[in-house]
């Protein structure tokens, strides 16, 4: 089980400046913040673990120059294996052994559903949860478990309000994961499709997150008719829904895929050819992208990564800034606590978040909370892959 730790030694602790006295829950003091994770490095769903390798390297970065209010950050990250009942036994240990002032940046729905109830019955944070899934964030019931990024829900409407106005005479087929992740995407596409899903959606083929090989349900759906592919899908089968879908269907098929898929080191195996016209949205600049060569922020990315991200994570995706921004909103939430760091202030402050706006943003992005809505972003970004990189498709469109 791999166990990742990033802490000053305590003798460097015990040298650092003397503060003031806080008010702390367990998982924090005057010398350091202990921050819980779980993530799937191994599994079908190891695809995303740059993603929390890049977190760590954020609050290592922080560590180094001097911590949060004079404060080190612990960050104490567990290999789940994307299996929620590994999920549940780890984040009982963070929170009972390690004592953790929060979980934060953990992956996946299946796996945080399984330990939401606990961790609201301890009144434990569950920040910025890497999922949009509308069955994982509900603040009236849950009112500890708070997501990063837009619902999944956004994704569909902007998907089919994008077939329906370039393409009406669409033949759908939908092929979706068989939990919430497929349903948080697949039931707004077709509210949104409205009558016209009827006849515009000629199959639907659905996969678990075990199953060694997709082909046989892309199949299906191009023998159904279909000449665009919605794939609300992730990691491994999203790939080679992808690849199946091209070798099936040909240049001309129009195929969606959601954002926590786009990544390269999700795609990269697929190819720039057939990878080429395929759909997602995303809400940060593209490092990679050349548009961005000289952003001042990007170029603080690239210098960050070179010191702070193991090589196998800078060579296989420079492009997915997930972890990146992930980190830097939770270390502006602790910021804001100042010196009382409980974790009811932790949820004070995640939950009232107003226009906060981060470097790597695309234009037009920010994040708002409020005690009723525990979704951070509101608006998102369509964009389109040219062969060699993802571009923007025109401007930000807004969940209103």
């Amino acid at each position: 089980m791999k166990r990742v730790f990033f802490a000053a030694a305590l003798a460097a602790l015990a040298s650092g400046p003397a503060l003031a006295a806080g008010t702390y829950d367990p998982g924090a003091s005057d010398a350091e913040i202990k921050l819980g994770n779980t993530f799937p490095y191994s599994g079908p769903v190891s695809s995303t673990s740059p993603q929390v390798r890049q977190m760590a390297g954020y609050l290592k970065m922080i560590n180094d120059q001097g911590g949060v209010n004079g404060r080190k950050i612990n960050f104490i990250s567990l290999d789940d294996g994307y299996v929620p009942p590994k999920t549940v036994e780890l984040t009982r240990r963070l929170v009972e052994q390690d004592q953790v002032l929060a979980m934060f940046g953990s992956e996946g729905t299946p796996t945080q559903v399984a330990v939401r109830p606990y961790l609201n019955s301890k009144k434990v944070p569950q920040l910025f949860v890497f999922t949009g899934s509308t069955s994982l964030i509900d603040p009236k019931k849950y009112p500890w478990t708070m997501g990063l990024q837009s619902s999944y829900g956004l994704e569909g409407i902007v998907w089919a309000k994008y077939i329906l106005a370039t393409r009406p005479n669409a033949k759908i087929g939908i092929f979706y994961q068989d939990d919430d992740f497929g349903s948080d995407h697949m039931d707004p596409f077709l509210a949104t499709l409205g009558d016209k899903a009827k006849t515009m959606v000629v199959g639907k083929e659905s996969y678990a997150v075990t199953d060694p090989t997709v082909t046989s349900q892309i199949i299906s759906l191009k023998s159904a008719g279909a000449d665009t592919f919605v794939i609300f899908g992730q990691s491994r089968a999203a790939a080679q829904a992808i690849s199946v879908a091209r070798d099936q269907a040909g240049p001309d098929a129009l195929i969606f895929v959601p954002y926590v898929s786009s990544a390269r080191s999700v795609l990269g195996a697929v190819g720039d050819e057939k990878l080429k016209g395929v759909i997602s949205t995303d809400s940060s600049k593209d490092p990679s992208d050349p548009t961005w060569a000289d952003d001042p922020a990007v170029k603080r990315y690239f210098e960050w990564m070179n010191k702070y991200v193991p090589a196998q994570d800078r060579e296989s995706d420079a492009s997915s800034t997930g972890g990146y921004t992930a980190a830097q909103v939770m270390i502006e939430v602790l910021k804001r606590c100042g010196d009382t760091l409980t974790r009811a202030n932790v949820m004070k402050v995640a939950s009232n978040m107003k226009d906060w706006s981060f470097p790597l943003f695309l234009p037009g992005i920010t994040l708002n909370t409020s005690p009723d809505n525990y979704f951070p972003m509101h608006t998102t970004q369509l964009k389109r892959y040219n062969g060699s990189r993802w571009e923007i498709i025109g401007k930000p469109i807004s969940e209103e």
